[in-house]
């Protein structure tokens, strides 16, 4: 369960984890025991798939970090279950718990698939930030380096970046010092099939970590760079994969419309990842697991994997869309067309989710505000055929007005 978000835990998440961390120290102990745990009891490896053309195999499931008191604890129980890709960033604050992982278990450090991340101000930028993020990891050396979250906020426009000869430059040279043996980015932006675009035509990237969904509409944009990225040998990871709906009414929502899922023996977020592992495109996916109760759950599901069919593939859909969701990652302004309106319905509905499910208000009132008066004014707008054409079936009279009291 859980996904991987870029802020800080909140006040449930953080309870749960405290809960759990109380309730399983008597069941893990010390290092040592873990490890013999993972010997005896759990010998089957959570399965890999290769990335891209680095040939590196990794975990299909791999374990998103975030800074808390049980950190620790669930890195080694996310080792001791078979996970062995850990994700970590500057903005994550959990890079100096890794780095105590590290110290006390230094054999753990070359097991494992290593990836952090860090915002430069440019490409070159990211010889610097590599450095500071090795020196809190207390290590020599990453896996993979990603530029966190390209896009929006960056201080110059960096939509040219994965094709330019600067980050082709910045690429050799972090290569050629050892300490990243893979760079590349990760994209929530609402310009990521452009950024996936500029990728593929640049060939400079390794790896991307996107936002996705397991029903993406062939047609569109986004899945077209996708196979673009994926025909260029680039390792794609798949990440916040609902980041829409309230994951709580979506997971409720997956046992009826997915009962034959639920009678394989899959938990509704197992489905939801199995959904996605059938994607083959994607060769990992990254989920903020914040107790034992959910690394278990997951690295099960993970463990049990088999590619679903297409009518289990739209259970799992109609889940998505019962559950009432106020962000489409489907979106190429085909809502806006059938509503006769020129405003920005994605982008604006996509604000609103950063305000109420991701917790960056500032951020989504000052993204809003930026939106040219055209864009933000969806008066007159035919809302039910908007709805209509919208994959995911965002219901606009309902979230326009909370926009309206929210961010304007």
């Amino acid at each position: 369960m859980f996904e991987h978000d870029d802020h800080s835990v909140n006040r449930r998440g953080f309870l749960q984890t405290g809960a759990m961390a109380g309730a399983s120290a008597l069941a893990l102990g010390s290092s040592t025991a873990v490890l013999a745990d993972d010997a005896a009891a759990r010998k089957v490896i959570v399965p890999t798939r290769v990335l891209g053309r680095t040939g590196v195999e990794v975990s299909i499931l791999n374990q998103g970090t975030w800074k808390s008191e049980s950190l620790n604890r669930i890195l080694r129980f996310a080792y001791a279950n078979g996970i062995r890709y850990f994700d970590t960033a500057k903005s994550y604050g959990s890079e100096p718990g890794i780095g105590q992982w590290f110290q006390a278990m230094p054999e753990v450090r070359k097991s494992i698939f290593l990836v952090t991340k860090d915002h430069p101000n440019t490409p070159k930028d990211m010889i610097a930030r590599l450095d500071q993020r090795l020196a809190a990891l207390k290590t020599d050396y990453v896996d993979l380096f990603f530029i966190h979250g390209i896009g929006a906020g960056y201080p110059i426009d960096s939509t040219d970046w994965p094709k330019s000869k600067e980050l082709k430059d910045t690429i050799a040279a972090i290569k050629k010092s050892g300490k990243a043996k893979f760079v590349g980015f990760s994209c929530h932006d609402a310009k990521r099939a452009e950024y996936l675009e500029a990728a593929a035509e640049g060939k400079l990237v390794d790896a991307i970590m996107v936002q996705n969904t397991a029903w993406l509409d062939k047609n569109t944009r986004l899945n077209k760079a996708l196979d673009a990225c994926h025909k260029a040998g680039i390792g794609l990871i798949s990440m916040k994969q609902i980041a829409g709906p309230n994951p709580e009414t979506f997971l409720a929502e997956v046992p009826k419309h997915a009962p034959d899922l639920m009678a394989k023996g899959l938990t509704p977020y197992g489905a939801l990842l199995h959904a996605i592992w059938t994607d083959e495109r994607f060769a990992s996916v990254c989920v903020s697991m914040r107790n034992t109760d959910q690394v278990s759950e997951n690295s099960r599901a993970a463990k049990a994997f088999a590619p679903l069919k297409a009518a289990e593939l739209e259970s799992v859909r109609q889940s998505f869309l019962a559950s009432r969701p106020s962000l489409c990652a489907d979106c190429h302004g085909q809502c806006a067309e059938a509503g006769g309106t020129k405003a920005a319905l994605g982008d604006i509905t996509r604000y609103l989710t950063y305000y109420e499910r991701h917790g960056f208000r500032g951020d989504a009132k000052r993204q809003f505000a930026a939106l040219s008066p055209e864009a933000r004014d969806w008066s007159g707008a035919n809302l039910e055929a908007a709805r209509e054409a919208c994959p995911s079936k965002l219901d606009f009279a309902s979230l326009l007005p909370r926009v309206e009291r929210d961010l304007a």
